[in-house]
């Protein structure tokens, strides 16, 4: 029994123009012609093609499928192990790729909806979604997280400008009172944890000073916002901690 290429085009799953291209290139050359010349393929090249499919479908290139099928000296385990070895390289982009979509997915449920050039124009290399997956897996229930994300999902542009502004020239206000040698629980020192609160209020949720005390306690116990903080100044993350909860002290007073 033969078959048409458009029946074998059918089985397999692939084009007629793709069989064509086969048989031109000496790949798969169907076993027989019908009377009027047309291609007929016989039991023996659907096996083949059925081979040749199985090495594309691993990324083989097409004379290297003929090498193996065609070659008796071939060797197919040393090309599998050389295609094992490009699949898991290919295997490591693609999850890096995937990270990558999955990080952008989150800066979608962030709202910031920002070019990745005008991220880069406002924050810089400091990634506003870096903590995104965590901060919804921690607060995703939370109404202070609910408010967060209708809020941020209108901002513009500029409204992210302003954010990173104020951010900035607090902490470079928090810097110079650290080297001028103020106290965390100096009148100075509290009025930036208060501003500090009261940014989060501003442009997030409004945050209590008990959360803020909770907050403070994460930005020393937690190594990634330690390391954030500190590297504005070393301790500054332990003096924030101390100023949040005097200042948490004097308003319950």
């Amino acid at each position: 029994m033969s078959y048409s290429v458009g029946q074998v085009a059918g089985f397999a799953g692939v084009t007629v123009r793709t069989l064509h291209h086969y048989d031109d290139i000496g790949l798969l050359v169907p076993g027989g012609r019908s009377h009027a010349g047309h291609r007929r393929y016989e039991e023996a090249d659907l096996d083949r093609l059925q081979q040749i499919l199985f090495y594309r479908e691993l990324g083989f290139p097409l004379e290297e499928v003929a090498a193996l099928l065609d070659d008796p000296a071939a060797d197919p385990r040393a090309h599998l192990r050389r295609r094992h070895e490009l699949l898991t390289a290919r295997i490591e982009k693609l999850q890096k790729m995937a990270e990558a979509v999955e990080h952008a997915m989150e800066a979608k449920q962030m709202g910031i909806n920002l070019t990745p050039e005008e991220r880069f124009e406002v924050f810089g290399d400091k990634d506003p979604e870096q903590h995104a997956g965590e901060a919804e897996q921690r607060w995703g229930g939370t109404e202070a997280y609910a408010e967060t994300q209708r809020r941020v999902a209108g901002y513009t542009k500029e409204d992210w400008r302003r954010v990173k502004a104020e951010v900035d020239d607090w902490e470079q206000r928090y810097v110079a009172l650290m080297t001028a040698g103020e106290a965390a629980t100096g009148e100075s020192a509290m009025d930036l944890a208060e501003e500090h609160r009261r940014h989060i209020g501003v442009w997030y949720f409004e945050c209590s000073y008990e959360m803020h005390r909770c907050f403070a306690e994460m930005y020393v116990t937690d190594e990634r916002f330690k390391a954030y903080y500190d590297s504005m100044r070393p301790g500054l993350a332990e003096h924030l901690k101390e100023a949040i909860v005097a200042n948490a002290a004097r308003h319950d007073a």
